[in-house]
């Protein structure tokens, strides 16, 4: 059974979550580069048959858990302006992605990903978090561009700068390119 085809509950929930949960455990304990299916399903109490089957290989799996890990756990929080809402969660999504958790988090959801669904779902976390902050706004009476205009203008760049140009990354390059996106006028909030 593929990662996609996954039903929430039962069985295959617990087997997931004691096999991430395992991965986590033993990434701290002994380093991801020591990691092994065997040393997983040990700790998860499967069988490596069991992983093998429901995520092909290791690559496969560590794309899964980091696919979860890079999960917002939280909404974004509300400032009572866009530009100051948007501003900051582009610090926090430039803070928690540039960490080299975070970095290493982004590599291995796209190295066991060849379909390409891990890099949609972690698309998907970015434009869901963004459109909560565009409809807050919205019921605000402010003027909001739309959730692709932000992922283009915001999330984009960052994510470039972060995987191919990290030095020099900042707060202030986070705040200036939301400050392009909205202009003078979302400056002041």
């Amino acid at each position: 059974m593929s990662r996609q085809m996954v039903r929430p509950g039962g069985r295959s929930a617990r087997v997931q979550a004691s096999v991430h949960t395992a991965v986590r455990e033993l990434e701290a304990e002994v380093g991801r580069d020591a990691l092994t299916v065997p040393l997983v399903a040990q700790r998860a109490g499967v069988t490596p048959s069991t992983i093998y089957r429901r995520w092909g290989d290791l690559t496969e799996l560590l794309s899964d858990v980091a696919v979860e890990r890079l999960r917002p756990d939280t909404a974004p929080k509300d400032h009572g302006a866009l530009a100051s809402d948007l501003a900051a969660w582009a610090e926090q999504f430039l803070d928690e992605m540039a960490s080299p958790a975070g970095r290493a988090y982004i590599r291995d959801a796209l190295l066991g990903d060849p379909d390409g669904t891990n890099a949609g779902q972690c698309s998907a976390y970015a434009a869901d978090q963004v459109d909560l902050i565009l409809a807050r706004a919205a019921e605000r009476g402010d003027d909001v561009p739309e959730v692709e205009t932000v992922i283009d203008r915001v999330v984009a760049p960052l994510m470039y700068r972060i995987l191919f140009r990290p030095a020099g990354l900042d707060a202030a390059y986070a705040r200036g390119l939301v400050a392009g996106l909205l202009g003078p006028a979302g400056e002041d909030g």
